[in-house]
């Protein structure tokens, strides 16, 4: 069995590390310096300004957490083997494929490649459901530093790139005038918070994923600030994020009365 000293496992630990950083790095710098002269965010509110289902633009503020979470995961990667996940390895080269897809994300749409970049979204999606798919089929640790420094960081990652996968490729139709099939772009919105919110409700009844549930409440309850002045939207979003935020307490009051009643 190899320690955490070995060069291979050590030649991974800081590829991850500098993924990380590098992926922090580049959407900081490309918010202030960006190709076109225009942000992601800039972007989204201006030539994108009528995709309802775009969030208020503090919604976005949640990319502090996903990358706090992100740093947890490398200093988690650091610590004794004892505490570290038999998977780790599988789930670092998937992050680290996750941290290239995004950057290339960063560059596609602030080139206006938007279609270029729905596939830059998808292999991030795909990196992260593959390590979500690890972390499901592994045997889960009752060790705090686990919760908190592998399985939440992912879950709450994993959600928000979920969200922003429906986004980007209702800015993609948007952008190539897509008429909708005849349906008006508010019935669109619902029918796609709709398919968003069966992922927060499958993983709550499968695995009882309340801080992935949660980003979506967060998501939903910004689009409906943002779209205060369209009732269908507005109504739509927080119904929605009340139904999440619902089966997301009772998920959280078992899990809790299941792990009381195994140590009482």
């Amino acid at each position: 069995m190899r320690s955490p000293a070995d060069p291979p496992d050590r030649v991974r630990q800081i590829i991850t590390t500098i993924a990380v950083i590098g992926s922090i790095l580049i959407n900081t710098v490309s918010n202030f310096f960006p190709i076109r002269g225009q942000n992601v965010g800039v972007i989204a509110n201006t030539r994108f300004a009528n995709v309802l289902i775009i969030p208020a633009s503090y919604a976005f503020a949640i990319w502090g957490l996903i990358y706090l979470g992100l740093i947890g995961f490398v200093v988690y990667q650091f610590l004794p083997p004892r505490q570290q996940h038999p998977q780790l390895k599988r789930i670092s080269y998937l992050l680290v494929g996750a941290c290239i897809a995004q950057a290339a994300w960063i560059y596609l749409f602030q080139a206006f490649a938007f279609w270029w970049s729905v596939l830059a979204m998808l292999a991030i999606l795909a990196c992260l459901i593959a390590i979500y798919q690890i972390l499901k089929n592994s045997p889960r640790s009752q060790v705090r530093t686990e919760r908190w420094l592998l399985r939440y960081p992912f879950s709450i990652y994993l959600a928000w790139i979920s969200v922003a996968t429906i986004v980007n490729i209702a800015s993609a139709l948007y952008d190539q005038s897509w008429n909708g099939w005849g349906l008006s772009s508010e019935t669109w919105t619902v029918i796609m918070l709709l398919i968003a919110t069966a992922i927060p409700l499958l993983l709550l009844w499968q695995r009882g994923d309340v801080p992935l549930s949660l980003v979506f409440v967060w998501a939903f309850v910004a689009i409906a600030l943002k779209r205060l002045s369209l009732p269908l939207i507005w109504g739509s979003a927080a119904g929605l994020a009340l139904i999440i935020l619902i089966f997301a307490a009772l998920s959280w009051q078992k899990k809790w009365g299941d792990r009381s009643a195994a140590t009482g």
